[in-house]
């Protein structure tokens, strides 16, 4: 699959779903334009040495997180070696989203068996479910009924979704905003509980039976060795302990990493028509920072050109910004960018307001 075809609009999705190179974009469009000028520039080719020694490097950690804790052994210090462990649980995640978007290799059957090995076997996330729903939030960022990020579910993220609240859930709409980050400690959870139901019932896959067979072993090679690992090293009190810090850091680090991209960025609803350079960018933010922002949110800092170039690999983003910041200048699109902390203030601020209309009725709690 060449690099042109895995970046026109119709294939902003991670790429595993996709069953034939679609025609490129319009010749005459603006997404055409400023796709040339950044095929030009070279920052769509593959970064085959950065990926061996950013993947060799996060092994390499990976296993001394996992050798320190088994010569620790039975000891409340278990609890430093689960909190390093979440975050290069994160990082490895951040891997496999590479690998799903084709960024690493050039070869997609190459770039799938990394993902599965990232996500399934070293984190315990299905990555055949992922890949379904992260092709679904690609193709349609921030419109409503059609991304899957922002459904209706723990979090109200349209107003019309708080206003058929009731009883709990009106509750948590109304308070949502203070009760965003506490819940992020279960998103770890959530996306393990989540992973495994989908390879249960079969939902979310476009993959082969063999493919399916092997993604559900290592899966379960996964859970089943975590769970003996805690169980068999620590006692039953320090495991639990262990697995509540280990994963409640790890889901608190995975949201902080991607709430800042699109929570309170403009949403679309299914009568509004905008073109795909537009739709990709006017939903997006960008955090502003240096190379450790990069290292720490997994490149996802460049949330505007990662969603107009998905299959560029992750070291071509900063230097892509330069180009679109000044093509959507030229051509009077806003380019959102801000800093981290102001980014969970816009975020906070969007699902306060969204909570309002429940604010306004307390009697929906009853």
């Amino acid at each position: 699959m060449t690099t042109e075809a895995v970046d026109t609009p119709a294939t902003v999705a991670a790429g595993s779903a996709r069953a034939t190179d679609p025609a490129p974009a319009r010749r005459g469009s603006d997404y055409a334009a400023l796709s040339r000028e950044v095929r030009q520039s070279g920052l769509l080719r593959r970064r085959p040495v950065y990926y061996s020694v950013k993947i060799g490097t996060n092994l390499l950690l990976l296993a001394a997180g996992w050798t320190a804790f088994a010569l620790i052994g039975e000891s409340w210090w278990q609890l430093v070696t689960a909190a390093f462990l979440a975050v290069m649980f994160t990082q490895t995640a951040f891997i496999g989203h590479d690998a799903g978007h084709h960024q690493i290799a050039a070869s997609k059957r190459v770039n799938n068996v990394l993902g599965r090995v990232h996500a399934d076997l070293l984190v315990g996330l299905s990555y055949g479910w992922w890949i379904d729903k992260h092709t679904r939030h690609h193709s349609h960022p921030n419109h409503v009924d059609r991304d899957p990020d922002i459904a209706d579910g723990a979090i109200a993220f349209t107003e019309d979704q708080a206003r058929v609240r009731r009883g709990a859930y009106a509750w948590l709409g109304r308070h949502q905003a203070w009760l965003f980050f506490p819940m992020l400690l279960l998103e770890g959870l959530a996306l393990h509980v989540a992973g495994v139901r989908a390879t249960i019932d079969g939902t979310g896959r476009r993959t082969g039976r063999a493919t399916m067979l092997a993604e559900a072993a290592m899966l379960t090679t996964h859970l089943a060795g975590y769970t003996a690992a805690l169980f068999l090293v620590l006692t039953p009190l320090q495991a639990v302990a262990f697995l509540l810090v280990h994963q409640g850091l790890f889901g608190l680090y995975m949201g902080c990493s991607f709430a800042p991209n699109h929570k309170g960025m403009a949403l679309f609803g299914k009568d509004d028509k905008v073109d795909f350079l537009r739709r990709q960018v006017l939903t997006s933010r960008n955090i502003r920072g240096h190379r450790l922002t990069d290292l720490a949110l997994g490149g996802l800092n460049y949330q505007i050109e990662h969603h107009l170039f998905p299959s560029m690999p992750r070291p071509g983003l900063r230097h892509a910004q330069e180009i679109v910041r000044a093509f959507c200048a030229r051509h009077g699109i806003a380019y959102h960018e801000t800093t981290l902390l102001d980014s969970y203030a816009q975020v906070l601020k969007h699902l306060h307001t969204v909570g309002g209309p429940l604010r306004l009725r307390p009697e929906l709690e009853y």
